[in-house]
């Protein structure tokens, strides 16, 4: 009998302590978060350089030239880069177009919307047109220019992430807004 009363205190206690052990307050669920990514509001500078054009870029982007006046314009805190290409016209307008509007729609099958934006400064003599990628393609904008004679450049923005769109929007938008601007301030020589 005093094995079983023993037993019996060691079980009253271990069941009261558990009794006292769990009882926590009620689980409340978090509230939702909203991610928020602050990126510093756009200061954009002339960028001069021994091609035929200049353009205004982003004062925060980091500019290289690569060869035959094309330029990589990296982003490094959204880990994207902005490829211009550019080339003469010689007598090739047509070739140069297609080509053009054929890198923006081999996105088709991953996007879910091509927006085409018509771009026209008889003064400066630009002429293009801004493509918003919407949807998961490795791009999301994409751009050229020509003044219909001698120049014809493009710009096509990539992101070393997986092309989730809704991931990457707030840096993909602030990047598009830099690309038109470039668009929007490219003069040619």
């Amino acid at each position: 009998m005093n094995n079983f009363f023993k037993y019996n205190i060691v079980l009253t206690i271990v069941a009261t302590g558990l009794l006292f052990t769990s009882c926590k307050k009620e689980v409340l669920p978090k509230p939702t978060s909203q991610l928020r990514l602050d990126y510093p509001v756009a200061q954009y500078d002339a960028f001069e350089n021994h091609c035929p054009f200049t353009f205004n870029m982003n004062s925060e982007a980091v500019i290289k030239e690569d060869k035959d006046c094309g330029f990589t314009i990296t982003y490094p805190k959204m880990k994207a880069t902005i490829y211009l290409t550019y080339k003469s016209v010689h007598g090739d307008l047509d070739k140069l177009l297609r080509d053009a509007q054929k890198l923006t729609y081999e996105h088709v099958i991953k996007a879910d919307d091509i927006l085409e934006q018509p771009y026209l400064n008889p003064k400066k003599k630009v002429y293009g047109m801004f493509y918003r990628v919407s949807g998961n393609a490795a791009t999301n904008a994409q751009f050229y220019a020509t003044d219909s004679v001698k120049h014809f450049l493009t710009g096509s923005v990539y992101f070393y992430a997986k092309p989730n769109f809704d991931s990457i929007l707030p840096a993909a938008d602030y990047i598009r807004n830099d690309m038109q601007k470039l668009m929007e301030t490219l003069q040619w020589k």
